[in-house]
């Protein structure tokens, strides 16, 4: 069997998986578990990036006393990804697949030391025919850890394991040039580099899930800078997986036109490492012009004209410019105690080198 892709990352939305009262959709759950057995048999290497255990959970417990928001998230969380799991394992043993459950969270990605194990643990799996099945460890984030919703960890999860193609699947299917209320609206089949999306991205959020449109255009965005193709689709039509690697053309989605430039696997983690920085560099217009241009610079201390925060040798740092607009991120050569000693001096050492330097 010919498909476009041999290696991609499917991330089921919790609104594919949940009916409206908070019940795991079997049916559906068994129909897209098929599609994947059958890519599966056919040679695809596959990772499912799969919501749905605090919807899950909260369809098996009646609450006795009101909890707050991470203790109800943490109780759901916990009772649904062990009957997900499970669901799981049952559907994938009758087609003869092993499947692994890795939960993670937003901190494991936080090192390079953590990404790197989690890759190895991940693909460890993939050759020996296993499919992972990943989740975020709901039980033990707490709100200012948690990523945004699973499309984040999709995105970081198939930039890791440096995949052809992301899967989204929601509950439409794709991102519309017009309200959904609009008879008229269609979906945006194709997205460019550079097409501006901000007219037509809904940003309210729906159903079970914790992101909307937004998120998932900007992970797409990301993604699919670091040459990955990213489709967006229904999860909940018939055969969509099979359709979406037989006949993509055919098959309404949005898909995220991949960049051709090679992108080096330090620098993907480092694209999706925002949200663990550590600290600032404020860098005077001088450098950001620099940094900017058609040529590979280094952030120097010459250029930069503030550091902002505590942080170590390695750790990620946001690189701002003089208004506190967010340019890029990068790994810090040096510490901050160091990085304060060098500030505006010319014949210093980068304080990120551009070989780990990653802008937005």
């Amino acid at each position: 069997m010919n498909y476009q892709f041999n290696r991609i990352a499917v991330k089921i939305g919790s609104n594919v998986l949940a009916r409206k009262d908070g019940t795991l959709d079997v049916t559906r759950m068994s129909a897209l578990v098929d599609q994947v057995a059958e890519l599966h048999k056919n040679g695809v290497e596959i990772v499912l990036i799969s919501s749905g255990a605090v919807a899950s959970g909260r369809s098996e417990l009646k609450q006795t006393h009101k909890l707050d928001s991470v203790e109800q998230r943490q109780l759901f969380s916990a009772v649904g990804q062990a009957k997900l799991i499970n669901r799981y394992y049952e559907l994938f043993r009758e087609h003869g697949i092993a499947v692994g459950q890795v939960l993670t969270t937003k901190e494991s990605f936080g090192t390079r030391r953590h990404y790197l194990n989690q890759r190895s643990c991940m693909r460890v799996m993939l050759e020996n025919g296993v499919i992972p099945i990943v989740n975020e460890n709901d039980t033990i984030s707490v709100t200012e850890l948690m990523f945004t919703d699973n499309d984040e960890l999709s995105g970081l999860v198939a930039s890791m394991l440096d995949m052809q193609a992301l899967i989204i699947l929601s509950n439409i299917d794709g991102i519309y040039n017009g309200s959904l209320s609009d008879p008229n609206a269609e979906v945006i089949r194709i997205v460019e580099h550079g097409k501006d999306l901000s007219d037509y991205i809904r940003t309210e959020k729906s159903g079970f899930g914790r992101g909307g449109m937004l998120t998932k255009t900007t992970i797409a965005r990301k993604v699919a800078d670091e040459g990955i193709t990213v489709i967006i689709a229904n999860g909940k039509k018939d055969n969509i997986l099979v359709n979406l690697m037989q006949s993509p053309e055919t098959t309404v989605c949005t898909r995220f036109v991949p960049s051709e430039e090679e992108v080096s696997s330090v620098k993907k983690w480092i694209a999706h490492s925002e949200g663990f920085a550590k600290g600032e560099l404020r860098l005077n217009h001088k450098a950001v012009d620099a940094v900017r241009g058609d040529k590979a610079v280094s952030i120097l201390p010459v250029g930069v004209t503030d550091v902002v925060g505590e942080f170590e040798k390695d750790d990620i740092v946001r690189i701002m410019d003089e208004d506190g607009t967010l340019i890029g991120v990068g790994r810090a050569g040096v510490d901050s105690d160091e990085a304060r000693r060098m500030l505006g001096r010319h014949g210093q050492k980068p304080l990120v080198h551009y070989d780990y330097l990653y802008l937005e």
